[in-house]
């Protein structure tokens, strides 16, 4: 199996080179990481301006590339333009965790959703952020779980989301909101924005935020399409 290998947080984020080791287990690794941080950029695409991609060392053994764009064009390069047939796409290890609404913020959920539009499968990897590296040794038992239940084959992209403190595995929905954010004027019509994390209640840890307030390695099966399906067959016999 080729494995593609994205993340949000640049090529040379602290957790790459740990989880693309981890990968070759699973088969042969490609990175394809954007040159620089693009945490927030969701399916953000670019299209004006030339881009810079080239091969860069992350470690030995480890086929790497930075590109001067998001997550989603790492993706997109990798299937239309690098010349080699990619099965699955794996992104992350995200330092923090996307959860809840939220995602659709995340450059990390965003790479796989480009790979579910492209015909691959993908797998999005988010961690707390103290615990980013040491997250990796918790992922075996997330593919475990998802290749004897046959999960990988009954659906097209998971969320997988690992706290801090490892108690157990949920597979999960998706939750509400996980941030909250307001913009700070720093002078001179300068404008930041901040906010806190909003954490679960632990009353529900079949939501996301719930699980990982209990402890627990979040699954969330994610679904391409954001067609109403409910209301359209109610609906599609309607014209005009």
């Amino acid at each position: 199996m080729n494995i593609l290998i994205t993340n949000d947080d640049g090529i040379f984020a602290p957790a790459l080179p740990h989880f693309a080791r981890w990968a070759q287990q699973y088969g042969e690794v490609t990175v394809i990481a954007p040159k620089v941080e693009q945490s927030g950029m969701s399916h953000a695409i670019c299209f004006t301006r030339p881009i810079e991609i080239k091969a860069v060392d992350i470690g030995e053994g480890i086929e790497a590339y930075s590109l001067e764009s998001s997550p989603a064009d790492c993706v997109r390069y990798a299937v239309t333009s690098f010349g080699k047939q990619f099965d699955m796409v794996f992104s992350g290890v995200n330092r923090g965790l996307n959860l809840g609404k939220d995602i659709v913020y995340s450059g990390t959920v965003g790479a796989i959703f480009e790979a579910a539009r492209l015909g691959l499968r993908g797998i999005a990897f988010s961690a707390d952020p103290s615990a980013v590296v040491e997250s990796v040794a918790h992922l075996d038992r997330v593919m475990k779980f998802l290749q004897d239940n046959r999960l990988i084959e009954r659906n097209q992209l998971f969320n997988i989301n690992v706290p801090a403190q490892v108690n157990g595995l949920r597979v999960t929905r998706q939750g509400g909101i996980f941030f909250t954010d307001v913009f700070v004027h720093r002078g001179n019509d300068m404008y930041e924005q901040e906010g806190e994390i909003q954490p679960g209640k632990g009353e529900n840890p079949e939501e996301d935020i719930d699980a990982i307030y209990h402890g627990l390695i979040s699954v969330t099966p994610l679904a391409v399409s954001l067609t109403n399906l409910a209301l359209f067959e109610e609906i599609k016999h309607l014209q005009e």
